[in-house]
């Protein structure tokens, strides 16, 4: 029902900005719940990153990113998008979108929907 593609990602140095995009296909796009994941080595589990509700509102950070990244959404062109500055070597990550209508936000498992990924690479 929807199909998720991100973009946007990059190399860039430390203290550097990027903005992710991710845009859906199908109209269901804006009765979901958009989250941000992302996975920093291959093998490891995918990290909440941030989250908003369908209007854009209940907005959540994970403390790590929290102050540096904005989330938002744009439900006619149905493009979320997560905007990051002061990039840390840390944030190293393949950064991924996901869609749900609700459950436990944190927890990767609960999102039905992910795009592909797309990779940030951030040098020191």
């Amino acid at each position: 029902q929807v199909q998720l593609v991100e973009s946007g990602g990059g190399l860039v140095q430390a203290g550097g900005s990027l903005r992710l995009s991710c845009t859906a296909s199908g109209r269901a796009f804006r009765s979901y719940s958009v989250g941000w994941f992302r996975r920093q080595a291959p093998g490891n589990g995918r990290e909440f990153v941030a989250a908003l509700d369908w209007v854009g509102g209940n907005i959540d950070y994970a403390d790590s990113v929290k102050g540096r990244f904005t989330v938002s959404r744009d439900n006619a062109k149905r493009t979320a998008y997560l905007e990051m500055i002061s990039l840390k070597p840390e944030d190293t990550a393949v950064y991924y979108c996901s869609a749900q209508s609700g459950g436990s936000r944190r927890d990767p498992r609960s999102w039905g929907y992910w795009g592909q990924g797309t990779q940030v690479t951030v040098s020191a």
